[in-house]
């Protein structure tokens, strides 16, 4: 593990880069990122530009915003520096740090810009950038991510992704995707974008569809005011409602792992395995709004889902060696069952309907993360519903036979919760791509909604990979574990984000798989990360020198 852990929980009270305001349906997340202030040592972050430690103050403040603050319609994201929106990632920062830090750092990134077009989707809460000054790089693509961009037409703030020119390198974050994709900007006029260092400003840039609007500085506050007001309107958002404060979640790490209330965490360092364990909520739960409301942060899904979360990114960040996740559950699979059906009734209440949101981001941040998943469904599991999902996120799913004491075996189970409420990337529920959306395949499935299913039934229905009775299953899934570990980590990032994504493509799944094909080739390049890279000779006043060969 890292000597020096990253830690992804955080608190308002604790931020140095963001500040949040809250005023009626309108959030303002304010930029003024302390350029003392950066992760790790080496670098400063001048000029409102951004490293991890930004993103998860950011990814914490919108969570903050989602489950504290319900009643918030739009957020505002803008600047408190002058002339300074956000200028991207801090290129110091990408120059001395691993090729392994540079894209999980994008991929996180990543997330948390998905994370606010799935909000927009979900919940009603609407994004606008209140482009304040120059806008350059991750800074626009972070515009890119709201809902509307709003310009403000000084005579000097432009946006531009320079990244090519500039940094031998593409936007980590998906800006090149989002400029086609979202904006529809015509592709020779993005090649012209892309391809510049000065970016582009004013009309230029509403008539070339990189921004929404522009206004002159001396209304640019008012017309800031009026799009945040009106797209609040169309919000499903209460008027009135309290928020549930999201207190600090519980945890102990050690060299063994991480250890939650209801997630564990067992590394083996020797094996190169970690085994992550959700156990099933447990005595009465509350099904009716009024109590779900009076257990807040600790009603059950809402803690299990960040904590499942948390740990998901803290193995991922902080044990870069663990290339495999096995996958089990314990508990009670009709206390499962029972959580679903509260979800399911009550899906329309904005505290259930923002907790489906986090399970839903939640589980598209394991099917991207870059690990081997293995579920295993022993005797004691409950994958049923929403925790039968983490089987179908999986790359293999084991399920034990005990033909000579079936009523011991285990059981899975289908919910209505299975039946789109967590779509993945390219919004396609799990089921779904497992079987293609093919009709017959899915119409066999949907009929045991409900229904406690064993091994052969699993099986018949195409819901497992395997099921090996006891006396072979030590040794089959020991073989399993210990072939997959073997072979090359490279290789296997490759192939298993291209099983799971199978099925339709979308903007997203393109983000994802250009970050990791384009981004893990072109940052390992001399051109780029080489002693004349660059990304290495940046600010040094040396020029780069590339290898002109194409390859």
């Amino acid at each position: 593990m890292e000597a020096h852990p990253v830690e992804y929980q955080t608190h308002p009270s604790q931020y140095r880069h963001w500040t949040l305001s809250v005023d009626g349906a309108v959030a303002t997340l304010s930029a003024d990122f302390d350029e003392d202030a950066g992760l790790r040592p080496g670098y400063k972050l001048k000029l409102n530009s951004y490293d991890l430690g930004v993103d998860i103050e950011l990814n914490d403040a919108l969570n903050r915003i989602r489950f504290e603050y319900p009643t918030v319609r739009t957020v505002v994201l803008t600047s408190l520096k002058d002339k300074v929106f956000c200028s991207g990632a801090n290129i110091f920062m990408l120059g001395t740090s691993s090729h392994a830090w540079k894209v999980n750092f994008c991929k996180f990134t990543n997330e948390t810009r998905n994370g606010m077009e799935d909000t927009s989707r979900h919940s009603g809460i609407k994004f606008l950038a209140a482009v304040n000054g120059a806008c350059a790089g991750g800074g626009y693509e972070l515009a890119l991510a709201c809902d509307e961009i709003l310009l403000i037409d000084d005579r000097s703030s432009a946006v531009s992704l320079p990244e090519v020119p500039l940094l031998g390198v593409l936007p980590g974050t998906g800006g090149l995707t989002r400029v086609t994709d979202k904006r529809h900007v015509r592709h020779d006029l993005a090649d012209i974008f892309c391809t510049t260092t000065e970016g582009v400003r004013g009309q230029r840039a509403k008539d070339w569809r990189l921004v929404d609007d522009i206004a002159k500085p001396a209304v640019f506050a008012q017309r800031v005011a009026e799009r945040a007001q009106a797209l609040a309107q169309g919000s499903s958002r209460p008027e009135r409602a309290a928020g549930v404060v999201l207190p600090p979640l519980p945890r102990q790490v050690d060299a063994t792992g991480l250890r939650y209330q209801h997630v564990h965490v067992a590394i083996d360092a020797g094996a190169r395995t970690a085994t992550l364990t959700l156990q099933a909520p447990e005595g009465e739960q509350p099904s009716d709004i009024a109590a779900i409301e009076a257990a807040g942060a600790a009603w059950y899904p809402l803690q299990a889902g960040r904590e499942l979360d948390d740990a998901i990114l803290w193995i991922r960040t902080n044990a870069p060696d663990i290339g495999m996740w096995l996958v089990r559950t314990t508990g009670n699979p009709e206390a499962v069952r029972a959580m679903d059906d509260v979800l399911q009734a009550q899906a329309e209440h904005w505290l259930v309907r923002e907790t489906i949101g986090l399970w839903r981001r939640t589980l598209s941040r394991l099917d991207v993360s870059s690990r081997s998943l293995f579920a295993l469904i022993e005797s004691s599991s409950c994958f049923v519903g929403t925790f039968f999902e983490l089987a179908l996120a999986c790359d293999r799913s084991y399920m034990l036979s005990l033909p000579e004491t079936p009523e011991q075996a285990p059981r899975i189970g289908l919910t209505a919760m299975n039946w789109g409420h967590y779509p993945m990337a390219t919004g396609q529920s799990r089921l779904g791509r497992r079987f293609y959306d093919e009709a017959d395949a899915l119409e066999a499935a949907r009929a045991q909604t409900g229904q406690a299913l064993e091994g052969d039934a699993a099986m018949a229905l195409g819901l497992v990979t395997a099921n090996p009775d006891d006396l072979d299953w030590d040794d089959e899934i020991r073989i399993a574990i210990e072939e997959r570990v073997a072979m090359s980590p490279d290789a296997l990032t490759g192939m298993e984000a291209n099983l799971r994504f199978n099925g339709t493509e979308n903007m997203v799944t393109r983000i994802f798989g250009r970050l990791t094909a384009w981004q893990n080739w072109i940052f390992q390049r001399p051109n780029a990360v080489g002693d004349k890279g660059a990304l290495k000779v940046y600010g040094k006043g040396d020029r780069a020198q590339f290898d002109f060969n194409r390859v």
